[in-house]
């Protein structure tokens, strides 16, 4: 009886692997067997091994030197008003307040300036992609990143293009703190650059080519600022535009909703703070600016803090509550990329930063009916 079966076609490749030690997983193996008397010194010699290593961190840790203030109630100077209440009330553009403070030792070694926030969600993902790259890098376009929306035209009849756009520009913080030493009757000098990543200065961040004023003439200014983005710094030509070193380090966003950023550094050069903030009585003074309580009223419930800080080596600590203000030494702060928060909480926060921006209290009623169809406006 013959065959039905028809013979097979050599030409055709055969996909099954070669007879070979590797691909038929014929190699040698080695599978430890975990016991207790096996895991449990393991675990024991690595623990004692780590000893030396958490007490040279918690040594180095217990160097550093931190002074906080909070000025959440800080009242004006003219008035005694409540500088919260004044920018709220919008009864005056600006509002200035001063808190004494003593320092009762001496800060040596390099001083920095921090200022942190509380509640303010820089990781909400609507407000991290509110920006436009190719613009920052100096690539200058009549149409922005639809990720800027809302916030890329000009709400008024010229309806020009904003540079920078987005969100996160928009919400630049902008209150003006500076230090006045009582003792020797001068400013504390502090320095307005070197506080950006040198990655974000040197990579991310570029002036249009030419004279920046005659770059972004065609362009308006975000909608919260005072100022054009090539007039952020008045005293220093060079830290203007998108290479100002205060808007790069505002626009690197924070993964916790309670962070620190980098204000400004004590200018060592100065012979009277070579070794550091010498101890003594001083002065903080903070210029409250109609943007920045336009944020804090509605995204931010915590305090206003200064804080100073002197250290020689390294520090790890969590952040601060809010509107802080951190004079420290050389400081490492955590720098996680992402946490979990919860969603509906986040959208609460932005949808209330975009329709109740001059009210605290006009915000829940806004919050009640957020979900993920919302659209953003």
């Amino acid at each position: 009886m013959a065959s039905n079966s028809e013979p097979i076609d050599s030409s055709i490749k055969s996909k099954r692997p070669s007879d070979s030690a590797f691909k038929q997983q014929r190699l040698p193996a080695w599978q430890p067997i975990l016991t207790a008397g096996t895991v449990l010194p393991t675990f024991f010699v690595i623990g004692i091994a780590f000893i030396p290593v958490g007490v040279a961190l918690l040594y180095f840790s217990d160097e550093v030197n931190e002074l906080v203030l909070d000025y959440t109630d800080c009242n004006d100077t003219l008035s005694q008003g409540r500088c919260e209440d004044i920018i709220v009330n919008q009864s005056k553009p600006n509002c200035l307040c001063k808190i004494n403070f003593t320092l009762e030792k001496d800060f040596p070694g390099k001083v920095y300036m921090y200022y942190g926030l509380t509640n303010f969600y820089q990781n909400h993902r609507r407000y991290v992609k509110s920006r436009d790259d190719n613009q920052l890098l100096g690539q200058l376009s009549t149409t922005p990143s639809t990720d800027c929306q809302p916030f890329a035209f000009d709400i008024n009849d010229t309806k020009k293009p904003i540079a920078p756009c987005g969100a996160i520009a928009n919400s630049l913080f902008s209150d003006n703190l500076t230090i006045y030493s009582n003792l020797k009757n001068e400013e504390v000098p502090l320095l307005k650059t070197g506080i950006a990543w040198p990655s974000d200065k040197q990579i991310k961040f570029r002036n249009p080519p030419g004279e920046l004023k005659e770059a972004f003439k065609d362009y308006a200014k975000p909608l919260n600022w005072q100022r054009p983005v090539y007039e952020l710094d008045l005293s220093d030509p060079k830290n203007n535009g998108f290479e100002n070193e205060d808007l790069i380090v505002w626009m690197r966003t924070a993964a916790l909703p309670s962070f620190r950023k980098l204000y400004r550094r004590v200018d060592h050069d100065k012979d009277s703070y070579r070794q550091g903030l010498p101890s003594g009585n001083y002065t903080l003074y903070v210029n409250y600016s109609k943007l920045r309580y336009t944020v804090s009223s509605v995204l931010v419930r915590g305090k206003k803090e200064d804080d100073l800080i002197d250290n020689v080596a390294s520090r790890w600590e969590e952040p601060i509550s809010w509107d802080s203000v951190h004079c420290c030494g050389v400081c490492v702060p955590p720098a996680w990329d992402s946490v979990p928060l919860h969603p509906h909480q986040v959208r609460q926060e932005v949808r209330c930063f975009h329709y109740n921006i001059h009210s605290r209290r006009g915000c829940t009623a806004e919050m009640i009916n957020v979900n993920p169809r919302t659209t953003y406006q």
